[in-house]
């Protein structure tokens, strides 16, 4: 009993300790589930995703850059979700610079911006182009429902960041796969379409970079290329380039947009305005221009100049050789002589490449750069990119090409070489190298302030006042420096003291800049100040010097706006820049020294048969020519004006008479010995015979319409019959032009007349310039047409006039549009006289034909041959 008392007790005691420990482990366990508990949670979405060895952060006040393991994140503060920001490419380097310049944003940027719906952000393509009455509540309802943002892309929410101001989403793929909008190989170059293949697997993400309104994403992309044209390939390869992408947040403070004037040529941003107030949705443009105002509106407006408050800044790329850079900044700062005029100092600024500022970096879209690319493009260009909203240039690029140097000096050679001895070098001196660069710096400079081509400011000025010292000093070769007016080849041997380079800036060039960015008192609405800026331009109609001659590419009509020209008779100064180059070809040989090969002096003695051809193209354009002016009813001038008959009919004949007369060009002791080849005289012959035959008589019968004394298809052909025919009618020998020209005109008529046979429609277009036009008007910037004009002439033959030149990147129609070839066919009188010609070229050889020489008669006969084979 005792025992079993004894081993109760035992049991007793050891009782609770068991439970004593029991519970204490329980304790212990609980406490320990709750401190694992704690850290995991303490182990954010954000910490999980991002707080990784490796991870490399760029913060700054707009997004927060996060790249890791081959990815790249947006830290998004949501404040800017639905803000408006720009995406753009920039290539940084280039494995290709002829289809991947560097520096060059061949896209308009993205206009974009990111909302935030339940747990995915999209990137929504923003609706830019509708304006309308915002005070309407139904129209602002009934527009916004019509007319939403895009969706284009959208992105799952991974984590927020620790205080919840910011979501967190991968934004890798807009950056490393083939997005067709932010690609950096350019679509077209020249007429040849650039096809393009990314190389996904070769793809790889650089540095990142953030900043107080943007943010900078470099890849390192691969991609095979190859230039089409219908079956034709010019060529193709592969291309790596190191790419710059960056989304700019752009302002929430809107500048007000400036309505355009289609009298003054700026580029242009396309807008719709919905009114109840009108009948129809009225279709207009904004002016781009960059966002230019007064520090002090008080002081400007007691007219004191004033600084603005953000200038227009220009960064010179250090790759440029030493000799150009102080002309780059000279040619920069010429437009201050304009800004000043209104009001503003030191609106425009150059800068160098800064060598110690971590932010700088010339690929983004905050930094406006003059670049070089080292590459044998005889070009330069100057693009821009705006706010789609109002218009506002939010970056801008000048890209020069290497060989544009070589281009201007060919051109002042065989310009001014009459007048000036310091050009007759095979190497142009550092001074006329430097005033060259300034120029067209200049000139793209201007592009890039928002100024299209004035291809009618040349045509201004009497042709002599051009050899005037004391108006050439003044005023220069033209009114703007953005027409294509080089050097002055109208002056004379013996004309001292004149000009012989484009103004610094003409008064054209003063008065745009003074519509484009001239502040206006008031604190008026767009519409007000439109009406403002329209009696500006009222008071410059039917002056000259101030019309607007938008650039014709892919039709000419308009003799009076083309590009090369100089004067306001193109005979007259034609026949100056004959005698010109006859002098200067006759001393070729004797002005270029060390040329063992001929190499330059083959150059330019091609440099100066393109010149002579130009001579004679800008007088044929007047054969049925329609001088084309924006004019506002109620001032002077007429929308669309014939030239005179009298004038047409002279400037057929002076070129029927040149191209007669051309052999000069073909002289062996001038003419340096080159490839076997053509001589220079048939190639200019057979170059016009094209258009002579084939093209005006369509221009000749639109012209005759507007005129009341017209010159019509009947005295064209009649005069084509006196000039063609002359030495024939005389009964004189031909000349190898004459038979040429009678051999390209029989071609035509009888092509004509089988077309009139087999009831088919021509290819040509009247309108459209030809492969030859193209080139020596430089229409075609990129040179491709020049590199394939052997092969692009074929498909030309094949496929009509209009071939090439529609398929030409048309970096300027922004806004005015070009003027479209008419269809004739309804008035089309030409296969008459296409038959009337025929029989009386029939006739004259018949009664020619026995008292001809030998060379003659036998191509006498062979015209009578094709005649008569027409009658089986």
């Amino acid at each position: 009993m005792k025992k079993l008392y004894v081993l109760i007790l035992a049991l007793a005691l050891l009782v609770p300790c068991s439970l004593a420990y029991g519970g204490e482990k329980k304790r212990k366990d609980k406490k320990k589930t709750t401190q694992t508990d704690s850290i995991k949670k303490k182990v954010s979405k954000y910490d999980k995703l991002l707080k990784k060895p490796g991870c490399q952060t760029a913060k700054g006040n707009f997004i927060t850059l996060h790249k890791l393991g081959g990815k790249v994140y947006f830290e998004f503060p949501l404040k800017y979700m639905t803000r408006e920001m720009l995406i753009a490419s920039t290539p940084a380097e280039s494995s290709e610079p002829t289809v991947c310049p560097i520096g060059y944003k061949g896209r308009d940027p993205m206009h974009v911006k990111f909302v935030l719906e339940d747990s995915l952000v999209y990137l929504q393509r923003v609706t830019s182009s509708v304006t309308y009455d915002e005070s309407d509540p139904n129209l602002t309802r009934a527009v916004k429902s019509s007319f939403k943002d895009v969706y284009i892309k959208k992105y799952p929410v991974l984590a927020y960041n620790p205080d919840s101001t910011a979501v967190v989403f991968d934004m890798t793929s807009l950056f490393m796969t083939n997005e067709p909008e932010l690609s950096p190989i350019i679509t077209q170059l020249g007429p040849l379409s650039v096809v393009s293949n990314m190389k996904s697997d070769l793809s790889s993400l650089g540095s990142i970079k953030a900043f107080d309104d943007n943010v900078t994403i470099e890849s390192n992309l691969s991609f095979s290329y190859v230039l089409r044209y219908l079956f034709f390939s010019g060529g193709g390869g592969d291309v790596s380039a190191r790419v710059v992408r960056t989304v700019l947040l752009l302002p929430e403070d809107k500048m007000k947009a400036r309505v355009s004037d289609s009298r003054v040529g700026i580029f242009l941003t396309m807008k719709q305005h919905i009114s109840t107030e009108e009948d129809k949705i009225n279709f207009y443009s904004i002016a781009n221009r960059w966002r230019l105002e007064p520090k002090d509106m008080n002081a400007w407006e007691r007219g004191e100049l004033v600084e603005p408050k953000k200038p227009i800044v220009y960064y010179i790329d250090n790759a440029f050789p030493q000799l150009w850079q102080a002309p780059i900044k000279e040619g920069v700062l010429r437009w201050n002589k304009a800004f000043e005029k209104i009001g503003f100092k030191n609106a425009v600024q150059v800068r160098d490449f800064p060598k110690d500022d971590p932010d700088f970096d010339p690929d983004n879209l905050k930094y406006s750069c003059i670049r070089y690319v080292p590459l044998s493009i005889e070009n330069a260009m100057g693009p821009s990119w705006v706010d789609p909203t109002t218009g506002e240039i939010i970056n801008a690029s000048v890209i020069v090409y290497n060989d544009i140097i070589k281009l201007i000096n060919n051109w002042r050679f065989v310009q001014t070489a009459h007048i000036d001895p310091s050009v007759r070098a095979k190497k142009m001196p550092d001074d006329i190298v430097k005033e060259s660069i300034a120029y067209v710096i200049a000139h793209e400079v201007g592009h890039t302030l928002g100024l299209m081509h004035n291809m009618s400011a040349s045509n201004a000025y009497p042709v002599d006042s051009l050899r005037s010292a004391s108006f050439t000093q003044k005023y220069g070769t033209t009114p703007s420096i953005m027409d294509y007016a080089r050097f002055n080849y109208v002056a004379q041997p013996g004309d001292t003291g004149v000009r012989l380079t484009p103004p610094d800036l003409g008064v054209y060039d003063e008065f745009a800049i003074k519509w484009l960015y001239s502040p206006i008192s008031g604190n008026l609405t767009s519409a007000e100040e439109a009406k403002i800026l329209e009696k500006w331009v009222d008071e410059k109609a039917g002056d000259p010097r101030f019309r607007y001659g938008k650039q014709q590419i892919l039709s000419r009509y308009d003799p009076t706006a083309i590009e090369e020209d100089l004067g306001d008779d193109p005979i007259k100064a034609g026949e100056y820049g004959i005698k010109n180059l006859k002098y200067i070809f006759a001393n070729l040989n004797d002005w270029i020294q060390n040329d063992e090969t001929t190499l330059h002096r083959q150059e330019l003695y091609g440099e100066l048969a393109s010149q002579y051809f130009r001579y004679l193209r800008n007088v044929m354009y007047n054969v049925g020519g329609i001088r084309m002016t924006a004019v506002k009813e109620g001032t002077p001038g007429k929308r669309f004006e014939a030239l005179p008959k009298t004038l047409q009919k002279r400037s057929i004949t002076w070129v029927l008479n040149q191209l007669r007369d051309c052999e000069w060009l073909d002289n062996q002791a001038n003419a340096p010995q080159a490839s076997l080849s053509l001589k220079m005289s048939s190639r200019v012959v057979s170059g016009m015979a094209e258009t002579i035959f084939e093209t005006l008589s369509n221009k000749v019968q639109v012209a005759a319409q507007l005129s009341d004394d017209p010159y019509t298809i009947q005295d064209y052909y009649d005069d084509l019959y006196t000039g063609i025919w002359k030495n024939t009618i005389d009964n004189k020998k031909l000349t190898a032009n004459d038979r040429m020209l009678q051999r390209f005109a029989m071609l035509v008529l009888v092509k004509g007349a089988t077309r009139i046979i087999e009831g088919k429609t021509p290819l040509f277009n009247a309108y459209a310039p030809s492969l030859d036009e193209i080139i020596d008007y430089r229409l075609d910037p990129s040179g491709i047409t020049q590199r394939y004009y052997k092969e692009l002439k074929e498909i030309e033959k094949e496929k009509g006039q209009a071939a090439i030149a529609e398929r030409l990147e048309q970096n300027f129609d922004y806004g005015y549009k070009w003027q479209k070839k008419l269809e004739i066919e309804s008035i089309d009188e030409s296969e008459g006289c296409y038959i009337t010609m025929l029989n009386k070229v029939k006739t004259l050889l018949e009664n020619r034909i026995a008292t001809a020489n030998k060379v003659d008669k036998a191509h006498y006969q062979a015209i009578l041959f094709k005649i008569k084979a027409l009658n089986k």
